[in-house]
């Protein structure tokens, strides 16, 4: 099978012949006893299963008499997170929109310069619509610039999994070196190197910085194989070349979407897999348990557009900014156990497991974040959170046992909160 693998002037992918990955049972998350007067550190790790989230102690909401009093203690809440939706979220997003334009247009500047010396890294940073294409947010001082470059070249995308969330492009054939327009970076072995491509920018970018005319506020972060930008001593902006890959779906994600689950809808399941996913220059926390040079060579893939795709809809992104929010008040420890990344992915299983869409209308909001809260505790607890759509990878690898005890017992405050306190959010 050949798909194109593009990053403006195309780059044409062949997947190699099919690696057999064994099938993971259905991970999902785990059941929680609550135990609203314990921190969940003191109770037994739990196995994460594909059973919903349990209901909370008979006593506290779910008596078959008091029903009533459950749908009014769910209208209160409904109407607290409007309420933290329309003041915190919106504080948080202008906050980071004001950080965002000043990092982008510095950004650009930069990049400007980068292109004057080498024409191959053309920058692709624009906003459309109010949106900058590329650009991630991690956290609020924190964000992701995607650099998507030109490709010239046939190349092999070879998926093995001998690295976990990683894949390499290796040259089809020899003879066709010559015009490939990253020639200098394809290594003897006939691998396109991402270590290559992202040393050669980031000399570039250093250059740039001097000559800009942010240099007086702009540094780059020493110590690191990755291009970093400091702004003002406050601002950290990572700048990550990458190819961008469509009509083509790794084998490492082939088990996905998992069969008789009725979500995603076989028509965004198309379309997702139709946009493809990310090649990034980038580090991995796997490849540091490798030695070998040609670890160096490998990409990360990114899935990043599939997600954005994938949590259209009813109230996922309402959820998701309202979970993002929690996170930058009150999860953003020391040793940053929980990310942007692993709320996303937790709330990808939550839409698994909540398949129809009735059950992200609004008034399940609430619901939602409980549930996607008593997955995170789980995953804390368990010391293991599978990305999504690479399962075979932990998004808390590398993460400290402390940091994420701390983690898990924050997070089972502000859940235990949110059950009892119907005014609660006035507070979070």
């Amino acid at each position: 099978m050949q798909s194109a693998c593009e990053g403006g002037g195309g780059i044409v992918a062949q997947q190699l012949a099919p690696t057999t990955y064994p099938r993971e049972p259905h991970r999902r998350v785990a059941s929680l006893e609550l135990q609203l007067q314990s921190p969940p550190i003191a109770a037994p790790a739990v196995a994460i299963s594909s059973r919903s989230p349990p209901a909370p102690p008979h006593d506290t909401l779910t008596a078959p008499h008091n029903g009533c009093k459950m749908m009014a203690a769910q209208s209160k809440l409904l109407f607290q997170l409007n309420k933290y939706y329309n003041e915190r979220v919106q504080q948080r997003r202008a906050a980071n929109s004001k950080a965002m334009r000043e990092a982008c247009k510095i950004v650009q500047d930069v990049l400007k310069e980068v292109e004057v010396q080498e024409p191959r890294f053309i920058s692709s940073l624009s906003e459309v619509n109010g949106r900058y294409e590329g650009l991630q947010v991690i956290s609020p001082t924190e964000f992701e610039v995607v650099l998507y470059l030109n490709q010239m070249g046939v190349f092999n995308f070879v998926d093995d999994g001998a690295i976990p969330g990683c894949a390499v492009l290796k040259l089809s054939d020899g003879r066709k070196r010559s015009m490939s327009l990253w020639v200098e970076f394809i290594t003897a072995s006939g691998y396109l190197s991402a270590r290559k491509i992202r040393s050669r920018f980031q000399t570039l970018v250093a250059q740039a910085v001097d000559k800009c005319s942010y240099r007086d506020i702009v540094k780059m972060v020493a110590d690191t194989s990755e291009v970093r930008l400091r702004i003002r001593e406050r601002i950290v902006v990572q700048i990550t070349p990458a190819f961008k890959c469509g009509g083509i779906w790794p084998r490492s994600a082939a088990h996905w979407p998992i069969p008789h689950i009725p979500w995603p809808n076989p028509n965004l399941v198309a379309e997702v897999k139709t946009e493809g996913f990310d090649l990034l220059s980038k580090d991995n926390i796997y490849m540091k348990d490798k030695q070998s040079a040609a670890e160096g060579d490998s990409w990360v893939l990114s899935f990043a557009n599939a997600e954005q795709q994938l949590l259209q809809g009813g109230c996922r992104r309402k959820c998701l900014s309202i979970l993002k929010t929690l996170r930058d008040r009150h999860l953003d420890l020391p040793g940053h156990p929980i990310e942007v990344e692993h709320i996303k992915t937790l709330l990808l299983y939550e839409c698994e497991k909540h398949p129809r869409e009735i059950e992200w209308d609004e008034t399940c909001l609430g619901d939602r974040i409980n549930g996607i809260l008593l997955q995170m505790i789980s995953c804390l607890q368990n010391r293991r959170c599978p990305y999504y759509f690479l399962p075979n990878m932990d998004l808390f690898r590398g993460k400290s046992a402390s940091s994420m005890d701390a983690a898990a017992k924050q997070a089972w405050r502000i859940l235990r909160e949110l059950l009892t306190n119907s005014r609660s959010l006035e507070k979070l």
